[in-house]
């Protein structure tokens, strides 16, 4: 879900609470919300947690590697390594 999306229904104070619960103001939520400026990684963090996830980092920083900084990234390049070591593994039996 975009942030445009999440606040569009909210009336003024749910977009109050949910800017305070973000520590910013519901002025800088439209601001990024209609893509007029871009929200800094401390918001695109705070967003998520305030709306439990609805609003994903990813959507509001999508040039952020969030994949890297939760770790999800290392497990990823860990299991290619391990598919890559099994398959040298397995090549080097066909050839005995």
């Amino acid at each position: 879900m975009t942030l445009l999306d999440f606040i569009r229904p909210l009336d003024k104070e749910a977009l109050q609470a949910l800017a305070t619960r973000c520590q910013t103001t519901p002025g800088q939520l439209r601001q990024v919300a209609y893509g007029n400026r871009r929200a800094n990684a401390a918001l695109a963090i705070a967003l998520d947690r305030a709306s439990d996830g609805a609003i994903p980092c990813e959507e509001t920083r999508p040039d952020i590697e969030w994949g890297y900084l939760r770790g999800t990234a290392r497990r990823a390049k860990e299991r290619r390594s391990g598919e890559r070591r099994e398959a040298e593994r397995r090549h080097g039996e066909r050839r005995a």
